[in-house]
């Protein structure tokens, strides 16, 4: 199997650089997987497909303003990324220009009050970071970090919560888990209405999610690894879900990631939580998910492989061509599918 296998087309503007005013106003492009039958509608239709006794799984994560912009103690601006904190007040971190960031290199943020200094460059470029600050850390970057918006996003956010899901409460993620934008509290409230249960896991979304496939073999290809949680709280309410014949719908690709990863063989699932670097491509059978909302993700990207394992690489890409034909808006920004 290629990664090519995995190519669309897409024209460069129909990438979305901006929000929707109204986040439920998102189209939404219904698929079959079954049958590949499309159907167009938009975001606030999703009540329609839903069932009483479903349950709908969403990603709790929230995203942490994580892009720092600062400046070199010996001139010259800086850039540093959070990724992965590693504790002592130290974390893993993406920085620019790396030439200039090397062992012992200085950096100020703001007027002072968050200053860093590197005290170590990883084998694969990433750097370790040292912080100094006084008070909480959270607060610091409340103040002076900026949202890390995927690379193809050229405009500025207006509206920092706009990259946040309107549930979003464990704070981790380099990346917002997208497909939950477009959810509102009225919609939401709706959707229970109608008899449908909530569930929430934890997947700290990192930046691998933005790393291309550069094997030409799918197998090839090696996952990042991502911190997943379930509670008993969700493990008992998917449980309760399965036993009354409900369908489990996952809202976002890491939400089925986290699941698929926690699930036990017989489909049950209990309190648990582990790294996860779960590799989802044709093949790979489905224990815990029975629906999809998503968004619509780059070419040959994992994640438009593992749209393709749940409803079929023929459906998927027919369903993606649509889209272009449409017009529909892609990516963090963009539309919705839902498959199911």
């Amino acid at each position: 199997m290629k990664t090519h296998d995995f190519w669309y087309a897409l024209p460069p503007e129909l990438i979305a650089q901006t929000p929707l005013e109204r986040r439920d106003a998102s189209r939404l492009c219904v698929l079959d997987r079954q049958t590949g039958g499309i159907q167009h509608r938009h975001f606030y239709d999703i009540v329609d497909y839903l069932n009483p006794g479903d349950c709908l799984v969403m990603n709790d994560s929230r995203v942490l303003p994580a892009r720092l912009l600062g400046h070199r103690t010996t001139g010259g601006a800086s850039e540093v990324l959070l990724l992965r904190d590693l504790g002592d007040k130290k974390w893993e971190c993406l920085c620019k220009p790396g030439r200039k960031m090397q062992p012992g290199c200085e950096i100020i943020f703001g007027n002072g009050e968050l200053t860093a200094v590197v005290t170590q460059v990883q084998d694969d470029g990433n750097r370790v970071v040292q912080f100094r600050y006084d008070g909480i850390f959270l607060e610091v970057l409340e103040r002076l970090g900026k949202m890390p918006l995927p690379p193809y996003i050229k405009a500025e956010l207006a509206d920092q919560e706009r990259y946040q899901t309107v549930y979003s409460r464990e704070t981790g993620s380099a990346a917002a888990p997208t497909a939950g934008l477009h959810f509102t509290p009225e919609l939401l409230e709706k959707i229970r209405d109608k008899g449908v249960s909530e569930a929430f896991v934890t997947l700290h979304v990192g930046l691998g999610t933005f790393r291309p496939v550069k094997a030409e073999e799918v197998t090839e290809h090696h996952m990042h690894s991502e911190l997943c949680m379930m509670s008993s709280e969700t493990a008992e309410i998917l449980n309760q879900t399965r036993q009354r014949g409900g369908r489990i719908i996952c809202v976002g690709t890491t939400s089925c990631r986290t699941l698929e990863s926690l699930v036990h063989a017989d489909g049950s699932f209990s309190a648990g939580s582990k790294w996860t670097d779960i590799f989802i491509y044709p093949g790979y059978e489905f224990k815990a998910m029975d629906g999809l909302i998503t968004n619509f993700h780059l070419p040959e990207s994992t994640l438009v492989m593992l749209v393709s394992a749940f409803a079929g690489q023929e459906h998927v890409l027919n369903a993606y061509s649509e889209a272009v034909k449409e017009r529909y808006r892609f990516f963090s920004f963009g539309d919705a599918m839902f498959i199911a």
